[in-house]
């Protein structure tokens, strides 16, 4: 493809964003609107944009490549996004959080919790938590946006960077939340497309089918490098060796810190609330279904098969060809797939990563405009809530723009999936108990809600910083208090994520808690 084809085919596709922006602006008529599109969104644009942001840069670029690095054991966090993340949220969450919340007359998910325990330290608790930390995971969707920006228009990291904050912050600025459905639907659209095109490329380009290339990639399993061979690598397709420092990195950081987490995603749970009936929700299950499948299921995939295509071409392994893991996928993608189809998929990447950052910008401004400050001002105040949130938006871009820049562009480990599991763990922790017994136990109390959260930040953070090795190492927080990397220093603890600690004591807590105390009138 020329250089004129591939301007062309960028512009129309940042048009159409830009037009679908205009529109939502256009159709944002107050503070309701612009946080949940005024509550009558169509179930096909709710369930697009639902998919469309649960799956980023994230899944494609940060977990394709770990797929590359770990292999196909990955795959379990697919059936996870699909059977949690859609059908358990959409039935099990969805419905009573449309039907709650409509009652409540509430548009975020800090008012929700709100809302339902009676409590503005909750909202604002809430709220806090949300703009504190997901500042790191949009930096790190933000990184595999700008990596796929360098590839189709050969420009440095810093340009691409700025590039392509300014791109999602008008429209996310000017069309709120309808802006932000409107253009999740046309990427989710181009995403789908893409992958079920990408599955069928590569293993023309292997020349095998699909039991022959899996069977050819098990049969390299002796290339897997000595230092992952000694953490439990075994090879491609099969699961790390079981309670291995890379089993506890996959299925508790990975598998079950995304799998469980997504569940109280502040930015899909809103979602819920952007239709007008339970009809309309059951309308988006078989959607979200079948998108996450294609997306993920097609990425996971062909992230671990690129190691078989590199040895046959190049006699080494995906992770020794590039510098960084989270450059495997965009790399693989421009070797083994046609000119045109690479401008195209960059695109589909670009629209991954627009997507889920602005539904973050979204929901962080929303956290700081709406429940922060809107429950610290009278209802003077309250009449500027739009130009307050728009601000807030602008205020969450350059926080996470200034994260991703130091972030830089050549550090080599999987900065994207590592923040995207760390906030998922976080919002399990912290919120996922209380959510659910706002939904289902009717013995739940304010005290043991907040209770429930706090210990699940807390707990996640003392992990952090004294017993998951990782960060613990990375923070020297411990190093300086206690003179050792982490406190438990022999056997695999070290290597459990947070959530694995932080989550159940989230959930003793809500309930020992609420049955101490005066049951909710």
């Amino acid at each position: 493809m020329d250089n004129f084809s591939m301007y062309l085919i960028v512009m129309v596709y940042f048009l159409s964003v830009a037009f679908l922006g205009y529109l939502g602006y256009k159709k944002t008529k107050d503070s309701k609107d612009f946080l949940i599109g005024g509550g009558e969104m169509n179930p096909i644009v709710m369930a697009l944009s639902y998919g469309a942001t649960f799956i980023s840069a994230s899944a494609i670029v940060g977990f394709g490549g770990v797929a590359a690095t770990f292999g196909m054991g990955i795959q379990w966090l697919m059936f996870l996004n699909m059977f949690v993340g859609v059908v358990i949220a959409f039935i099990i969450f969805g419905r009573p959080t449309r039907r709650i919340g409509a009652k409540l007359k509430v548009s975020t998910f800090a008012q929700f919790l709100g809302a339902f325990y009676e409590s503005k330290k909750i909202r604002i608790f809430v709220a806090a938590v949300i703009f504190i930390c997901m500042p790191l995971y949009a930096a790190a969707v933000l990184r595999g946006g700008v990596f796929c920006m360098q590839e189709v228009f050969g420009i440095n990291f810093d340009l691409a960077l700025l590039i392509f904050t300014i791109i999602v912050a008008s429209y996310v600025i000017a069309g709120g939340m309808k802006g932000v459905m409107y253009t999740d639907a046309l990427q989710a659209v181009i995403m789908f497309l893409c992958m079920a095109f990408l599955v069928v490329g590569v293993y023309k380009a292997l020349g095998m089918g699909f039991s022959e290339a899996n069977a050819a990639l098990g049969a390299i399993s002796d290339q897997v490098p000595e230092k992952l061979a000694a953490v439990g690598h075994r090879g491609w397709t099969s699961m790390p060796a079981f309670a291995s420092q890379q089993w506890y990195t996959l299925v508790t950081s990975l598998i079950m810190g995304v799998g469980i987490g997504c569940l109280a995603q502040p930015q899909l749970v809103v979602r819920f609330m952007t239709v007008n009936s339970t009809k309309k929700l059951n309308q988006g299950v078989a959607i979200g279904c079948v998108f996450l499948i294609i997306t993920v299921g097609v990425v996971y995939h062909v992230g671990a098969l690129s190691n078989l295509y590199f040895w046959k071409t190049d006699g080494a392994i995906s992770i020794n060809m590039v510098e960084a893991s989270d450059k495997i996928i965009p790399y693989f993608i421009g070797r083994v797939m046609p000119t045109w189809f690479v401008t195209i998929f960059m695109l589909c990447i670009l629209s991954a990563s627009m997507s889920t950052l602005s539904a973050q910008f979204h929901t962080m401004a929303a956290a700081a405009g709406s429940d922060i400050y809107g429950s610290c001002v009278n209802e003077t105040g309250k009449k500027k809530m739009t130009v307050i949130i728009r601000l807030a938006v602008l205020v969450s871009i350059l926080i996470s723009f200034i994260i991703c820049f130091v972030l830089g562009e050549g550090n080599d480990s999987p900065i994207i999936a590592i923040s995207t599991s760390l906030f998922m763990g976080i919002c399990a922790s912290a919120f996922l108990p209380s959510y659910f017994c706002a939904l289902y136990w009717k013995k739940v109390t304010t005290k043991g809600a907040y209770a429930s959260m706090w210990v699940g930040v807390v707990a996640t953070i003392l992990a952090l910083l004294f017993l998951h090795a990782k960060e613990a190492t990375a923070l020297g927080i411990c190093k300086a208090v206690f003179g050792t990397d982490v406190l438990v220093t022999n056997g695999m603890l070290k290597f459990v994520d947070p959530i694995m600690f932080a989550f159940p004591l989230s959930c003793i807590t809500i309930v020992v808690v609420s049955l101490l105390t005066k049951n909710k009138d």
